[in-house]
């Protein structure tokens, strides 16, 4: 070799993962005693050695990563990204002998202030950082705070690695389905303009619309919850009503459908409702739920991943996930004749 061995190199000589070849290097617990001399053979053979960075970071003793979510407990509870999201990256840390430290910060917390407990109580070796604002605060923090970051989407600052997903791609195919169906009003309920992808994705929405010389017939902005999703269906249904239904997640998008019924309308006779995420509930909901599917688990283990090789020492490149994919299912159907639609109420 004319390069410098990396772990990569070892990893792939050994046929394990690199973040096992760094936990052996370091001697570190959770590794076979036969694995470890086989990695550690093969580290010699290709004459590797630890860089100045990755015995640095070796010297940690958190063996945790940081996951912080500055939302109200009740959102995140109501949010199906998660909890596949955390059991992909659960996988991967588990495997290398490190834990998830999730914290939910309500509006009452001091963000900063957390993170800089985190760094400076030696709480997490690194953090996932996802909820990407325009312009935001947390990057130049964690950079001042010396802290290992790849973050969930891209603002553009080329300091951490991100993991990238590109979901405006689906929010275009559902727009594309909804008017190739024949609907001309569709409405967005969407997701807060304050976070990077709730922007992109109403946004895309709208060009995607536009493509067709189309506008939406309402866009309204919420928390991501079922109450808001579905006090935002009554407004949309007691004024000029959509005959398509977009929404920002899979139970936003089931709070719909329930308000939908209570009117008296079918779903999708009526109002054909289109989720995002492609959540296990999108199978079950009736009718089933087309939605957007993301593959959170995938985007959790690829970021958990990249943060233990940036930990390792490695050189990491931001990795692309490619575009979320349109899942369509019976929630969805052609447009009523002459786009007239919901009407009955049964009061």
């Amino acid at each position: 070799m004319t390069a410098k061995p990396t772990i990569a190199d070892v990893a792939r000589a050994a046929g394990v993962s690199k973040g096992l070849v760094s936990f052996a290097l370091n001697d570190r617990p959770g590794v076979a005693p036969g694995t470890k001399q086989r990695i550690l053979e093969v580290a010699a053979e290709l004459g590797w050695r630890p860089s100045v960075q990755g015995r640095s970071l070796s010297t940690r003793l958190a063996y945790s990563i940081g996951l912080v979510i500055a939302r109200d407990a009740d959102l995140v509870a109501a949010e199906p990204f998660y909890p596949p999201f955390l059991a992909g990256a659960e996988r991967v840390l588990v495997a290398a002998g490190r834990t998830l430290t999730l914290s939910v910060l309500g509006p009452e917390r001091d963000e900063e202030a957390h993170y800089r407990a985190l760094a400076a109580d030696r709480r997490v070796d690194g953090v996932i950082v996802g909820d990407l604002r325009p312009e935001d605060p947390r990057l130049d923090l964690l950079a001042e705070l010396g802290l290992p970051a790849v973050t969930l989407g891209r603002t553009g600052d080329p300091r951490f690695p991100a993991v990238l997903l590109d979901d405006a791609a689906g929010v275009v195919a559902t727009a594309r389905h909804l008017v190739e169906l024949g609907h001309r009003r569709i409405a967005l309920v969407a997701g807060p303009r304050d976070l990077v992808h709730g922007a992109r994705r109403a946004d895309a929405f709208r060009a995607a619309l536009a493509e067709s010389g189309l506008a939406p017939a309402a866009v309204i902005e919420t928390d991501f919850t079922p109450l808001a999703a579905a006090t935002a269906t009554r407004g949309l249904l007691d004024a000029d009503p959509p005959t398509a239904i977009v929404y920002g997640n899979d139970v936003a998008a089931a709070a719909g459908i329930s308000v939908i019924r209570e009117r008296g309308l079918d779903v999708p006779r009526d109002v054909a409702i289109c989720g995002f995420d492609d959540a296990e509930l999108a199978r079950w909901t009736v009718p089933a739920l087309t939605s957007v599917t993301t593959d959170p688990a995938r985007w959790g283990a690829a970021a958990a991943t990249a943060l233990l090789d940036l930990l390792a020492g490695e050189q990491v490149e931001d990795i692309d996930l490619g575009p979320a994919r349109l899942v369509v299912r019976s929630s969805t159907g052609p447009a009523p004749a002459g786009q007239d639609a919901p009407q009955r109420d049964p009061r």
